[in-house]
């Protein structure tokens, strides 16, 4: 008798919903479908901050309505879905971010497009304002998949990934051609198996009592998701 091949285990194959325009509110921040409305704002947090557009396959912008044709295209669009993230200290938009390559047949998808003006980079707001959208996608729309995906030369982007708890999977190398230059492409992702431990991690560290009265954590992410792994 022919020995049959090796196959996948079986899985729920039910498409996945796809994602809504719809606002997403956190402790510290909200997530708004972008709009061109939220031009001024963003034009504001862009300003000195040329080099954030450098992976980024469109940016720096010239006049706040070249960035404002831009958000038009971009709040047009399903996939990618974007949003304007809003942090609640200061009532200002100061990024946005997307969820894109939707895959519901697969259950697969991803978040990027991930622009953060300075005044939100490293902050808890930033770190807040990524994981709605990944709890959104793995707990309320039940995705198995969630991809992170960088310029390889973007170190920046890499440490957040790994910071995140996304596994890294590998390098397509020649992938793209963003701005006229050749681009390699890191690979990341986080299966529903790994994301309860993610989860719980997060929610750890943005909890109030994992910062001081200066606003500091105390822990790292990545040293809170050890510790839980490790049943401490």
């Amino acid at each position: 008798m022919t020995e049959a091949p090796p196959l996948g285990p079986e899985v729920d194959a039910t498409p996945r919903p796809l994602p809504a325009r719809v606002a997403h509110r956190g402790a510290h921040v909200t997530l708004e479908p972008l709009h061109v409305r939220h031009a001024p704002d963003l034009w504001r947090a862009a300003q000195g901050a040329d080099q954030s557009w450098t992976y980024l396959g469109y940016g720096p912008f010239e006049s706040e309505a070249a960035l404002r044709r831009q958000i038009g295209a971009l709040a047009a669009q399903h996939d990618p879905m974007f949003f304007a993230v809003r942090p609640h200290a200061s009532g200002l938009v100061t990024g946005w971010l997307s969820f894109m390559e939707i895959r519901p047949g697969d259950a697969d998808i991803e978040i990027g497009h991930i622009w953060f003006g300075p005044a939100l980079q490293r902050t808890r707001a930033a770190t807040e304002a990524i994981a709605l959208l990944m709890r959104h996608a793995m707990d309320d729309l039940g995705y198995r998949r969630l991809v992170w995906k960088c310029h390889a030369l973007n170190a920046a982007s890499r440490r957040a990934a790994d910071r995140l708890g996304f596994v890294y999977e590998g390098t397509h190398r020649n992938h793209r051609i963003i701005k006229g230059r050749s681009r390699d492409t890191a690979w990341y992702s986080i299966t529903d198996a790994e994301w309860p431990l993610r989860r719980a991690a997060l929610a750890a560290w943005l909890d109030d009592t994992n910062f001081d009265h200066a606003g500091t954590p105390r822990r790292s992410l990545g040293a809170i998701r050890a510790a839980l792994a490790a049943g401490a």
